[in-house]
């Protein structure tokens, strides 16, 4: 029985030796802090030449301010409402011009449409007609003017069709026999918004008084190539600019603005995702933003933050290709790449006044996180390794016993 047992532990100290031996040769899901920092000096292991920032206020005021502002932002609170009614330059107008009798604008043959004029009228005796003559289509300059036969140059930009129309008759009122006039856009330019990217019918919409909102533009264009939360629409509205997904303009009608003249809408097939690798409460994946913004706090949340058992909650890793005004801002001297410069932000998560600053930080679709494994990971595998091993063992020798 002695021997028996000599041999047991012999078996026994055979397996441990082994155990701590591959120490470090067991397997792990990502680096620790310590590696992750050496290789910031090791050229070997940073051919971009990549540098480490910790998280401060600083930093986090800094991207804070690469947020884009809402696209609600860009609409005026004194001027919710825009004029679409209004005559531009580029539009070309039809005018029609009603006359008693024998008119300016009437055709020598007559041509003209007539019928008998009504009890209102002034035209003096009962034989009068009413001629209307279409003038030739008339195009809006660039400087807002147009030219009206027996009338000469008037302003037309800014005005609605009959405002212009009152202007042109009472001009004509010295020179015709109770004159009417009509006018109409024919081609609407100025009252238009330029859809483009990814929709069905890319192109200019013309606009109406029924005051349309930037998911009814996108509709008349066709719609969407793409889902809603796929989607990302960026509005340029003069010398602003604003972003936002579809699905946001759809579920949040303040969002949801009402497009205006000269509106520039960019539909882009974006679908935003971040990756997650190391000891994050989930496996590595890949996760969708499903939202218009996600910061770092959120995205720490979603993958279940730090794992308790494995680990290192002082390190985890944001490593991004930053954009050329941040990197200037951060004073970063890493050459810059054709995606960006190289950076690794690293937060403490021990530090309460992390998590303020965490929420402060927007994560970029193609972000990449990483949760540092602890130290101590390795040990704890072997551990588990060395159970495995001897549990067997020892229940064997149990049972014999």
């Amino acid at each position: 029985m002695s021997a028996r047992a000599g041999s047991k532990a012999a078996i026994l100290g055979t397996v441990m030796g082994l155990a701590l031996s591959g120490c470090s040769a067991m397997p792990d899901s990502g680096p620790t802090e310590r590696s992750v920092l050496n290789a910031q000096k090791d050229q070997a292991h940073n051919p971009l030449g990549f540098e480490i920032l910790p998280v401060t206020p600083q930093i986090a005021a800094i991207l804070a301010s690469e947020v884009p502002p809402l696209i609600s932002s860009l609409d005026a609170a004194n001027n919710p409402f825009s004029h679409n009614d209004r005559i531009g330059a580029g539009d070309v107008l039809t005018i029609t011009v009603f006359e008693l009798g024998s008119g300016l604008f009437a055709s020598s043959g007559g041509g003209g449409a007539s019928a008998a004029a009504g009890e209102g009228a002034s035209a003096p005796g009962p034989a009068a007609s009413v001629t209307n003559q279409n003038l030739p289509p008339t195009q809006v300059e660039a400087d807002g003017t147009i030219s009206v036969p027996y009338v000469g140059r008037m302003r037309a930009a800014g005005m609605t069709p009959q405002d212009l129309a009152e202007n042109i008759r009472r001009s004509l009122g010295s020179k015709s026999q109770n004159p009417q006039v009509m006018v109409r856009i024919s081609s609407d330019i100025a009252n238009t918004v330029i859809v483009s990217g990814e929709v069905h019918h890319p192109g200019r919409v013309v606009l109406s008084t029924a005051q349309e909102r930037l998911s009814d533009v996108i509709a008349i264009a066709g719609g969407a190539t793409y889902s809603p939360e796929d989607t990302h629409v960026q509005l340029v509205r003069g010398d602003r600019t604003g972003a936002t997904d579809l699905g946001t303009l759809e579920s949040f009608p303040r969002e949801d603005i009402r497009a205006r003249p000269g509106d520039r809408i960019h539909v882009i097939y974006q679908p935003r995702t971040y990756t997650v690798f190391g000891a994050a409460g989930k496996d590595a994946t890949e996760t969708p933003f499903k939202s218009p913004n996600v910061s770092l706090a959120e995205a720490l949340a979603r993958v279940g933050g730090p794992a308790d058992t494995r680990a290192d909650p002082n390190a985890a890793f944001l490593f991004r290709f930053e954009d050329p005004v941040a990197a200037r801002q951060l004073g970063l001297t890493t050459p810059a790449t054709p995606i960006g410069t190289p950076v690794v932000y690293q937060l403490d998560m021990m530090n309460p006044s992390s998590y303020f600053l965490a929420q402060r930080i927007p994560m970029k679709t193609k972000d990449v996180l990483l949760i540092a494994n602890a130290r101590i990971n390795r040990f704890y595998k072997m551990n588990q390794l060395i159970g495995t091993l001897v549990s067997p063992a020892i229940t064997a020798a149990w049972i014999a016993k």
